[in-house]
């Protein structure tokens, strides 16, 4: 272990990322290993709160590792594993959910959202508990977390601050790390939403890995804003807005900078460079892709979880002992 403050975040095991996701978050992930202790997972558990395939479950847990990797998240530089191979999260979950009050998770927007389709159900009840689980049982100091994470993020730190106050100083207090732009990159159908995987339109949304024409499509085909003007306005011109954050993060430039440059094109040729810099950006983790072999993936995420099991066990050691359940050996 490393004297670097530590990073955790994870993802939920869909296959499909999308564009919402590499700039909201994985684009940041690849950036945080240079200054953290970087600890990434595929949340697996998470993904069974609602209802799926298994056999599904798990092509798409492979699909993740592999684009994570190809995305540029290294083994070598950060811990990265499976979820549900290292159980100290499920036992600090449950740990950490006898003291969580009932009236903070009534307020999670998300179980209420998820309970529509779902079904009214524990395991996605008590999902911002295990979550909490997961940033805290490796100490982590900083989440890299999207907007619509923050209130899942604010209850682990109300879990963390209780813990603290009932058994001593344990973990620290994590603080939320959100990019500023591209941290809700918005649906190209109907810029006022966000861009999802379960979007029935599939050219609502641009996914990682879609061949460069079919890229080229969907922006051509990105719904825009009244007027002709090149302008950042996230209320007035929210489709223009939403471009323009896209090529700002594919071209490592202002948004000003850009907006000065393109002010008076027209929408058609933006799109079009918009698409250009897509493509361009997403070559490299497309070939990346295709190279990873599905068992050397499956080695470096079985290598992963035994150095995450070592790292949460340290951990679980003296939490056990805190609340009273560290006496005695397992031989």
């Amino acid at each position: 272990m490393t004297d670097r403050k530590r990073v955790f975040s994870g993802i939920q095991p869909t296959g499909n990322i999308h564009l919402g996701n590499y700039m909201g978050a994985l684009r940041n992930w690849v950036k945080l290993q240079d200054e953290y202790d970087a600890i990434y997972c595929v949340v697996d558990l998470h993904a069974i709160t609602v209802p799926y395939d298994p056999s599904e479950l798990a092509q798409s847990r492979l699909a993740t590792a592999k684009a994570l990797l190809a995305i540029g998240v290294d083994p070598s530089r950060s811990l990265l594993y499976y979820q549900s191979q290292v159980p100290q999260h499920a036992e600090l979950a449950w740990l950490l959910g006898v003291d969580t009050p009932l009236g903070a998770l009534n307020r999670m927007t998300q179980f209420k959202e998820k309970s529509e389709k779902a079904g009214q159900k524990l395991g996605l009840y008590a999902y911002p508990v295990l979550m909490a689980a997961d940033i805290l049982v490796h100490r982590a100091h900083a989440v890299p977390v999207g907007n619509d994470q923050t209130q899942h993020l604010e209850l682990a730190r109300d879990i963390a601050v209780r813990f603290n106050g009932k058994f001593g100083e344990t973990f620290p207090v994590p603080e939320q790390i959100t990019p500023r732009v591209g941290a809700r990159v918005m649906s190209l159908q109907d810029p006022t939403a966000k861009m999802s995987k379960s979007d029935p339109d599939d050219s609502s949304r641009i996914l990682v890995f879609d061949e460069p024409d079919t890229i080229v499509k969907k922006l051509k085909r990105a719904v825009t804003d009244s007027g002709s003007e090149v302008a950042y306005d996230p209320v007035n011109k929210p489709g223009i807005s939403n471009l323009l954050e896209i090529l700002s993060l594919f071209t490592d430039r202002s948004i000003d900078d850009l907006v000065n440059e393109h002010n008076a094109m027209q929408y058609g040729r933006f799109k079009q460079l918009v698409a250009d810099a897509v493509v361009e950006g997403l070559t490299r983790i497309r070939t990346n892709y295709k190279t990873l072999e599905d068992g050397e993936v499956g080695r470096l995420m079985t290598k992963g979880a035994l150095d995450a099991r070592m790292r949460a066990e340290e951990q679980m050691v003296e939490v056990r002992r805190l609340v009273g359940l560290g006496s005695g050996t397992i031989s």
